[in-house]
């Protein structure tokens, strides 16, 4: 039930920050065009444009993130495959944004980035221990039976080899059995 939640309430800021980001990046550039303002001899309408397509690929990104937090919202299963790659990038790009903004805007901001950076890393480690393909979940690794967990009863010693020192090695008919080291 929390881990549904804390999926939904980083979809949620993921989005908003999306549309943030892309009508900060949109007023940007229609100051930079108004103003014609130059930065080391630039031309003003590429400025202005870049800016644009900066907040739209952005945005998109952004919006991408809050998508790969919907779904295990939605669905309840860990986030897979590109989603968790994008996830992932996400939190790593909010750490390394908060660390600048600290300094060049304050504290303020630093909090949002360190919260947005904690609810993604929590939506990651909520489902941790789950297959986010809907797999089941592995077989514990205890003994299966008597003659395993018995001493010398065949089974695999505790340094991954056969009983008595050997390595287990396949054999010609395929199967493993233990060679003498």
């Amino acid at each position: 039930m929390a881990r549904r939640t804390v999926a939904w309430v980083a979809a949620i800021v993921l989005f908003v920050e999306a549309g943030g980001v892309a009508l900060l990046n949109w007023f940007l550039g229609h100051v930079v065009d108004r103003q014609d303002m130059s930065l080391a001899g630039l031309d003003p309408d590429v400025m202005s444009v870049s800016a644009w397509i900066a907040g739209g690929v952005f945005g998109v990104y952004l919006a991408l993130c809050g998508l790969a937090a919907l779904l295990p919202a939605l669905r309840g299963r860990a986030p897979a495959g590109v989603g968790r790659v994008l996830l992932i990038s996400a939190a790593v790009v909010h750490g390394v944004l908060g660390a600048f903004v600290v300094g060049l805007v304050g504290w303020g901001a630093f909090a949002f980035m360190m919260l947005v950076l904690g609810l993604i890393v929590l939506t990651l480690m909520a489902y941790d221990g789950q297959a986010g393909d809907g797999a089941r979940p592995a077989a514990p690794a205890g003994p299966r039976s008597s003659q395993d967990a018995a001493p010398g009863g065949g089974g695999v010693s505790p340094e991954g080899g056969a009983p008595g020192g050997g390595a287990l090695r396949n054999g010609p008919s395929g199967s493993a059995a233990p060679q003498p080291a």
